[in-house]
C-alpha cells in the first residue's frame, strides 16, 4: 500500500512540475528553471543538484544554471547539512512571500526598463527637445504623441506604487490586498456539475 501511495505522490508531483513549467514559459521564463523551482517547492524538502538532475532528467549545467537564477530571484535558498559537503537548495514555502519575490523581480526586469525607455522617448519630443530641434512644440500630432506616452508613464508609475504598497517585505501586504478584494479568507464553494458561472447566468 505504501508503494502505491508513494507512486501516486510522485505522479502528482510530476504533474505539478509539468504544469508549473508550462506556465513559466508563458511568463517568458525558462521551462527548466520553472520546473526546478516547482520540484523544490512541491517536495518541500532541500535537494542537491544531483537530486534535481536525476528527478528531472536534465544536465548538470542546466540544473546549476537554473538553481543560480532561482537564488538571484530570491525564491530559493542554499541549505547546508552537517557532515555533507554537497550544497542543498530549498524553495520558499509561503506562497505570499513567493509571489512577492516574483512580482518584485518582474517589475525590476520588465517594467522598470520599459519605464526608463518611455522617459527617453518622452524627452525626444518634450518642449525643450522641440526648441532645440527648431520644431513647433505645440504641433497637434506632437502633443497627441506626448499625451499617449504620458498616459502610459502614469499607468506604469501607478503600478509601481501599488506594488510598493501591497507587496510588503513579509509578503503580507499582497495577502491583505487580496482579502480586501474578497479573493481569500474563505474556501470557495464547489459549483454544481453542469452549472454556469455567475457571469454567464447574468449574461443569460
Amino acid at each position: 500500500m505504501a508503494n502505491v501511495e508513494t507512486k501516486q505522490l510522485t505522479e502528482a508531483q510530476d504533474r505539478f512540475v509539468a504544469a508549473w513549467g508550462k506556465m513559466g514559459t508563458a511568463w517568458g521564463i525558462s521551462r527548466t528553471m520553472a520546473e526546478v523551482h516547482a520540484l523544490l517547492y512541491i517536495t518541500g524538502e532541500p535537494l542537491c543538484t544531483d537530486d534535481v538532475m536525476e528527478r528531472l532528467q536534465i544536465s548538470r549545467g542546466n540544473a546549476s544554471m537554473s538553481l543560480r537564477a532561482l537564488l538571484e530571484w530570491g525564491i530559493v535558498e542554499r541549505v547546508h547539512r552537517r557532515g555533507d559537503r554537497k550544497e542543498y537548495f530549498h524553495a520558499e514555502q509561503d506562497v505570499w512571500v513567493l509571489f512577492r519575490a516574483i512580482v518584485r523581480e518582474r517589475m525590476k526586469r520588465e517594467v522598470d526598463p520599459m519605464r526608463a525607455s518611455l522617459y527617453e522617448i518622452r524627452d525626444m519630443t518634450s518642449e525643450r527637445a522641440g526648441e532645440r530641434g527648431g520644431k513647433d512644440a505645440k504641433d497637434p500630432a506632437l502633443a497627441a504623441h506626448n499625451k499617449r506616452i504620458d498616459s502610459m508613464l502614469e499607468f506604469l508609475e501607478t503600478m509601481e506604487k501599488m506594488s510598493a504598497s501591497f507587496v510588503s517585505p513579509a509578503g503580507r501586504g499582497l495577502q491583505a490586498a487580496a482579502k480586501i478584494l474578497g479573493f481569500v479568507g474563505g474556501r470557495a464553494e464547489p459549483r454544481p456539475t453542469g452549472s454556469k458561472p455567475d457571469s454567464e447566468r447574468e449574461a443569460g
